[in-house]
């Protein structure tokens, strides 16, 4: 299996060429079709007291969408028009509140949805739309996706890959998306925090895992780490760091993303601090 075809959202200008540029870079990389999706969004949710006035104000906010939707889609065919790659674009204005659906539908005919990385702590407007957009492809469309930091692609991305390992079926669903950049790459550390006394690998943690991976031809390696810093996350990025990784693989949300968003997570923090690009699937 490989990635054949790729997505990217844009909702804002200032995000159009780093997210075209990841998507195409990739897109060339692995030989796929580029399918990108620009949405001028109507943030209208709530119809005012006076009808008429709110019938009003609906129209013009839809029409300030479709000529946001009109910007974005001529900036990202100016740049896409110079690329050698194959690619198809659609526009479009949608009501904030159907975002999630109008990504979701559109992503589940794809294989990797690419985004550019907003810290998701911070609730700002924008960041709570790249959490949607996120959202709706790893719950909606139940694809993968590849978050990338602001830095964008390190040099001989996904060479060096580091794949958290928690036994968690979101960790096995995001390996076996993540297989074809994980047989391509260089060394894989498999890292498990703190395996749990009485799991089934508590006599060989990750063994079964790095023969799995050995049978595809991957050259993984198994290491065991303390959790020595407060959070998971802390731990896996000391870990990325020291294995010179430039590319995470992990399993989103293993908790629900209502407690994750209260209370904190590994997806949350990775999302927030990673400086190099994060593969999750749920």
């Amino acid at each position: 299996m490989a990635y054949k075809t790729l997505l990217t959202v844009i909702t804002d200008e200032p995000h159009l060429r780093p997210a075209l540029e990841t998507a195409m870079a990739l897109a060339r990389r692995e030989n796929a079709h580029l399918d990108v999706l620009v949405l001028g969004l109507n943030h209208m949710s709530a119809v005012p007291v006076y009808p008429d006035a709110g019938l009003m104000m609906m129209d013009q906010l839809m029409e300030d969408a479709q000529a946001d939707a009109a910007k974005l889609d001529a900036a990202a065919r100016k740049l896409l028009e110079q690329e050698d790659i194959r690619w198809s674009l659609a526009g479009a204005a949608v009501q904030v509140g159907a975002l999630s659906d109008s990504v979701a539908q559109r992503a589940r005919y794809c294989d990797l949805l690419v985004m550019p990385r907003l810290p998701v702590s911070k609730a700002t407007p924008k960041s709570q739309i790249a959490q949607a957009v996120i959202d709706a492809a790893l719950f909606g469309a139940d694809i993968p996706v590849l978050v990338v930091p602001p830095a964008g692609m390190p040099p001989g991305w996904g060479e060096q890959i580091v794949f958290a390992w928690n036994q968690s079926r979101e960790a096995m669903h995001a390996l076996r998306a993540a297989l074809p950049l994980l047989c391509a790459a260089k060394s894989v550390s498999i890292a498990i925090i703190d395996p749990e006394w009485h799991s089934p690998e508590r006599s060989d943690p990750g063994g079964a895992l790095s023969q799995m991976l050995a049978r595809h031809g991957v050259h993984a390696e198994v290491n065991v780490l303390a959790k020595a810093l407060p959070r998971i996350s802390d731990v896996l990025n000391r870990h990325i760091r020291d294995f010179g990784a430039d590319t995470v693989v992990m399993g989103a949300y293993g908790h629900s993303r209502l407690r994750e968003s209260i209370l904190g997570g590994a997806t949350k923090e990775m999302l927030d601090h990673a400086e190099i690009p994060v593969f999750l699937a749920h």
